[in-house]
């Protein structure tokens, strides 16, 4: 069996390099090997990036593992919700490599899903004590999609936020960065966007909690995240904003990682490093 920790990809080579870092941690803690393996786009950056190694996309690393006769795989979705929209791509791309390869079994993990609502919860207490807050408001945000599951999981972590932080904080919406047109996706509104020109927020500490793992399109420095707050802070001079630390920045998620991979090594002892 051979173990992989994945995310969506990107042609940023600080958010594969994010990558490797911990997906050899959680080896470290695992105790076994842990590759660190991109949907996409991570290898049309030059391997010069990486001091010369390659950074691995998901068909071409299991296509190599197959030819080695490898016929089993695990994931870490390194990625909010495994049942989400970019889960199931991945789900749909793999079996289709399967039947294409002569078959092969593989299984995710539950990843941080689980964790999720502990771990924001931490960051929204920590920016509060940071920035000394009284009684902010949250925001969390997450990207927002075709899939119900992603908003169904960023709703519970919103209320998970209100029920255990309950007078220390104001209160709580849940927002998408954006989201497909039509009445059937209306599970992402409201948008980030609008939500921040709200009148209720003028005047209010606003804690924004991002559902981002990595530096990325929306979530880094210069990402549509921190646009679109810079952008309503210019329209509304009132509006003030502190940033929550990413998820998958937190010292915890290591560990949490790699949980069910040191399961899958108690029954696959050849994942042990030697």
């Amino acid at each position: 069996m051979k173990a992989a920790l994945i995310d969506n990809g990107s042609l940023e080579p600080a958010v594969h390099q994010n990558l490797r870092k911990i997906a050899a941690a959680v080896g470290r803690i695992a105790g076994m090997p842990v590759t660190p393996v991109s949907w996409k786009h991570s290898d049309r950056i030059p391997a010069k990036a990486f001091d010369g190694e390659k950074a691995w996309t998901l068909s071409p690393w299991v296509r190599g593992c197959v030819a080695q006769g490898e016929r089993e795989f695990v994931f870490a979705p390194f990625f909010a919700n495994p049942k989400g929209a970019i889960g199931l791509a991945m789900r749909t791309d793999l079996e289709a490599l399967a039947m294409e390869t002569g078959g092969f079994e593989f299984t995710f993990t539950a990843g941080l899903s689980r964790d999720l609502a502990a771990i924001v919860i931490d960051r929204i207490v920590e920016t509060i004590a940071q920035c000394g807050l009284h009684r902010p408001a949250v925001i969390v945000v997450d990207h927002g999609g075709p899939v119900a599951t992603s908003a169904e999981l960023r709703n519970a972590v919103a209320m998970d936020v209100l029920e255990v932080l309950g007078d220390s904080i104001g209160p709580v919406a849940a927002a998408s960065m954006e989201s497909p047109g039509g009445a059937a996706f209306e599970f992402n509104r409201p948008l980030f966007s609008e939500l921040l020109s709200s009148p209720a927020l003028a005047g209010v500490d606003t804690v924004v909690a991002p559902l981002f793992l990595a530096p990325g399109r929306h979530a880094g420095p210069g990402g549509d995240l921190v646009r679109t707050a810079r952008a309503a802070e210019s329209r509304n001079a009132g509006l003030r904003l502190h940033f929550a630390g990413l998820v998958g920045t937190h010292p915890r998620v290591p560990e949490i990682l790699s949980r069910p991979l040191q399961a899958a090594r108690t029954n696959h002892p050849q994942l042990e490093t030697p």
